[in-house]
Parts: structure tokens; sequence; C-alpha cells
């Protein structure tokens, strides 16, 4: 992992280095989070365990949490249906779920998930409107979908329903989010895409792809078919049973012509079938577009006219999590806000909770590039410090509120989603 530099020019490393002697004295003073010196004493014998997707259980960020809080951070990373079932099933597996907030509107209602009080989130003022209103301005028109603040909140612990406006308990703490779109290789296609239509344009026959994950899935093929003009949609992320059996009826007839090359499930089987050049357009993943321009093979996050498919994750805490490891947990989720964690998911492409902390763990360039829409003024670098983009480039969709705010839908759960999920699991056996 490379050092990532602070504005002032010191690293996070080379400062946690010199106060690494004084921190348990820091901690239990109160300098730091108030808490009693017993808790500084006894935090390098706590393990918490965290599940989640791909996405953001990085390794690098478990080791991140040992230099800096002192704790062991065990990281489980799983595909979307795994993560959704396990939160679902198995309360007593997990401390920490990492979790998608379509997700959270399967998990919440089990019981499995304690809410989390809003007083003890040092920058929840700075957190994105996104998350609390669901606008990103003022002006903003609220997406298709389940959007993240209609079950980000509950009305007392212990509910298992949800707020309809903000309150004081918190189902997940907002961590990451992006606004996702087709990946293309524009080497092999040789012209521009404008729309979501163009992932069933039999001139890619044979060379599309699509996720093999139903919640999310179904949501990309709705893009499709009404940039088709097949289908209007009342919502696109609460279908009714006739609009789930129409959507999936076109894309099962497109597969049986031999649409599709394949369909995938785990980040490196979008990146292996994209660099390969068997696929020239297909549903991706920011970080999938990084890992393939990483490799020097040209790779375009496409930004498409009828807008974008988003989708917003963050932490939530097992019922079952009480005393030192709770307190734990919250100094990890103040922790995970501070800026560290969200200047590096920044630099995969993705968007933090709170940019005002991520750009203090940023340069100027990387800030202007990622979050601003700016062109590079020197080369643009992922977290590894893999070269994305040279000077003069630009982030394809260009700034965050170009791209939040052309969110068309967000990532769903629906009301019929298990008549959906039977309908898709035919659509993949066809």
């Amino acid at each position: 992992m490379t050092t990532q530099q602070k504005k002032d020019g010191l690293s996070r490393r080379t400062v946690l280095k010199g106060a690494a002697a004084t921190a348990g004295a820091a901690i239990g003073s109160g300098a730091i989070t108030g808490f009693p010196t017993i808790w500084a004493q006894n935090i390098k014998d706590v393990t918490l365990r965290q599940f989640g997707t791909g996405v953001s259980n990085l390794n690098d960020v478990a080791q991140k949490v040992k230099e800096d809080l002192g704790f062991t951070l065990e990281m489980t990373a799983l595909d979307s249906d795994s993560v959704t079932q396990r939160a679902a099933t198995q309360p007593d597996s997990f401390d920490i779920a990492d979790i998608e907030y379509w997700i959270c509107k399967k998990v919440w209602p089990t019981g499995n998930l304690q809410a989390m009080d809003v007083s003890k989130i040092k920058n929840y003022d700075k957190i994105v409107g996104i998350f609390k209103d669901g606008k990103l301005t003022p002006d903003s028109e609220i997406a298709q979908g389940t959007a993240p603040h209609t079950v980000g909140f509950i009305p007392e612990p212990g509910a298992t329903t949800f707020a309809d406006e903000q309150t004081n308990w918190m189902t997940l703490i907002p961590t990451i989010y992006n606004a996702d779109t087709l990946g293309i290789r524009p080497d092999l296609i040789g012209r521009p895409i404008e729309s979501w239509s163009e992932l069933l344009n039999p001139e890619f026959k044979g060379k599309a792809s699509i996720l093999d994950i139903s919640s999310i899935g179904i949501m990309d093929m709705a893009m499709v078919c009404e940039a088709m003009g097949e289908i209007q949609y009342g919502n696109k992320g609460n279908m009714t049973k006739e609009e789930i059996d129409k959507t999936i009826a076109i894309f099962t007839e497109a597969k049986k012509n031999g649409q599709f090359r394949a369909f995938w499930k785990t980040f490196d089987e979008s990146v292996n079938l994209m660099a390969s050049g068997e696929v020239v357009i297909q549903s991706m993943w920011s970080p999938a577009i990084t890992a393939v321009k990483t490799r020097g093979i040209p790779c375009v996050y496409q930004p498409l006219k009828e807008g974008y498919r988003s989708w917003g994750g963050g932490i939530g805490l097992s019922k079952s999590l009480s005393g030192l490891e709770l307190d734990a947990a919250y100094e990890y989720i103040n922790w995970y806000l501070s800026g560290w964690v969200g200047g590096y998911l920044m630099r995969q492409g993705y968007y933090s909770a709170v940019p005002e902390t991520s750009k203090e763990f940023m340069s100027d360039n990387e800030w202007g590039y990622w979050f601003e829409g700016k062109e590079a003024t020197d080369v643009i670098t992922s977290p590894t410090g893999d070269k994305l983009a040279e000077a003069g480039e630009k982030r394809d969709g260009g700034s965050f509120e170009e791209r939040m705010g052309r969110v068309a839908c967000w990532n769903s759960v629906m009301d019929e989603n298990q008549y959906m999920v039977r309908k898709w699991n035919e659509f993949i056996a066809a």
C-alpha cells in the first residue's frame, strides 16, 4: 500500500509512527475520544468481525485500523446475495455488516441489526444530503428504487419499520456510493456509445455481458428496456409482475439469440472478460474499470443519456454487539468518516459519504480529477500506485454533481422480489 500524503506534506504513517507511544495515553485521557484509560488498555484485545462485498472490505483498511485504532478488524468479502443471506440469517456470525441500502431493506426487519445513535457520529452534519433526505441539492428530484434515505432511519430503537424522515436513529452509517453505468472497450467498438439500449444492439452479439446478481441486474435490464422504448415503467425500482415478465422476456430472447458472452458475479470475472476483449460492453463497477485501465487497456465508464443506476452502502452493527466491542465499533465508524478511507475509496472512483474529510487525504490534483471533474494536472494513480490517467485527462462523466445529479434509479428490493428472483433464475437457466 502506498502512503497517502495529507495537504501539509506529512504522511499519515509518519504521524502515526511518532504518536504510537502516546496513543494509548491520549485515548485514555480523553484527548481523542473521551473513553476511560481502561478502554485504551483493553482495546488491543478487541477483534471485530466484518463482512460485506469486495467493494469496501479491503485488506488495506483492516491494516490501517490496526495502526490507527489498535484493535483487529477481521474482514470477509462475499458476493451481494451471500451478504444478504448471512446478515438475515446468521446474526451471531458477525459484528459489523458492511452492506448496501437495498440489502438493508431485506435485513432490517429481521431484527439482526441494532439502531445507531446519530449523536455518537462526529461528522454526521457533514454527511451528504443523499443519505438524509434523498437530495443532492435542494432542487434535486429523488430517483426511483430503494433510495438510501428511505431505509436509513427508524422511529426508535427496536423498531423494525423505517421512518419517513430523519430521526436520531440510523439503520446504517453511510460510507460509500457511486453512479454506475456500462463499461465499454472504445478501441474495439470504434464509435460513440450514448444509450443503455446499446447493450442489446446485435452489433455486439456474443460480446455483451450483464452481472448475475438479480436485484442489481434487473435494474440494468430496466434501464435498457426503457431506453429501447419497449417498456415505460411506473417505477423501475418496484416493478409489477407484468413489467418483470416483459423485462425478462426481452433479455431471454436476446440471450437465446447469442447476445451475451457470459454472466458475471465477481469483480475478477468482470475485469477478465473486459481485459481479454471477449466482452466489449457490459455492466461494470468503477474499480473494475480501474483494474482494466491499470493493465494499459482502454476502458471507459460510459456516461449515457438516460442517466445512471446508483447504489449506496453503509456500516451496520449486529444486535449482539455491546460493551467494549460496541464502543470500538463506534470508534471505527468515526474513524471511517474522518477521511483516510474516503480518500482511498475515491481514488478507485467511488464517493465518500463525507467528501469534506476525504479531501484532506487527497492531493489537489486527485480531488480535482475525481470529485470536481477537472483535467488532471499530473498522473492519476490508484491507491496501489498504478497509473489510471495522464495529465490533461478528465474523469468519465465529469464532476460529483454531474454524475450523482443524473441518477435515474437506485438498486432496489421490490415488493415482488421473490417473483423477480424466480424469473431471473429462469432467465439465467434459459
